[in-house]
């Protein structure tokens, strides 16, 4: 009778254990360094670069931005070098103007964005905005706007209803080494 409940516990752990194997996480962290960045974050998902020139304050600059698609939402860092320090200030204020007026929704300032490395900005800040796309489909959006000398960088997750856990970790692991 023991060897009976002992091999059924067996064959269970073994069926479960061969359930977990079988199933691909949604989200498969790794560390990711942008190229070009300076920056190092754990994404959930491998992401891809590519650049774009956009307008931030007038000026135009070379934008990168790397992303990907995991757990239903898509994580990104974007970062460009605005070349000109008293720029700084300014195109970090219209990346976050630009980025909340897609939505079309008003942002909630979670606070000020802290990175370890980053230099000091009064306009570094977290925020959230929930809103629609163009398809009318509703998402939230959750930005971080941080700097480091000329360089103005923007993190965001963007889905139906990201994971919490999952976008806290995003942030919290935003560093730009020295």
């Amino acid at each position: 009778m023991l060897w009976n409940l002992a091999r059924g516990g067996r064959v269970a752990a073994l069926t479960l254990l061969s359930l977990l194997c079988a199933c691909s996480p949604t989200l498969d962290w790794r560390e990711v360094r942008p190229e070009g960045s300076g920056a190092v974050a754990m994404f959930p998902c491998k992401p891809s670069a590519d650049a774009r020139m956009v307008t931030l304050d007038g000026a135009r600059v070379r934008m990168v931005l790397a992303a990907c698609r995991a757990g239903d939402a898509t994580w990104a860092l974007a970062f460009a070098d605005v070349a000109d320090p008293a720029r700084v200030t300014a195109s970090l204020t219209s990346l976050r103007s630009a980025s909340v007026a897609n939505l079309g929704a008003p942002a909630l300032s979670l606070g000020p964005m802290n990175v370890p490395g980053m230099t000091p900005n009064p306009q570094a800040e977290r925020v959230r905005v929930q809103g629609k796309l163009p398809d009318g489909a509703v998402v939230t959006l959750e930005s971080g706007f941080f700097v480091r000398g000329t360089w103005v960088f923007q993190a965001t997750v963007m889905g139906v209803q990201p994971n919490s856990e999952a976008v806290a970790s995003f942030f919290e692991s935003l560093k730009l080494p020295s």
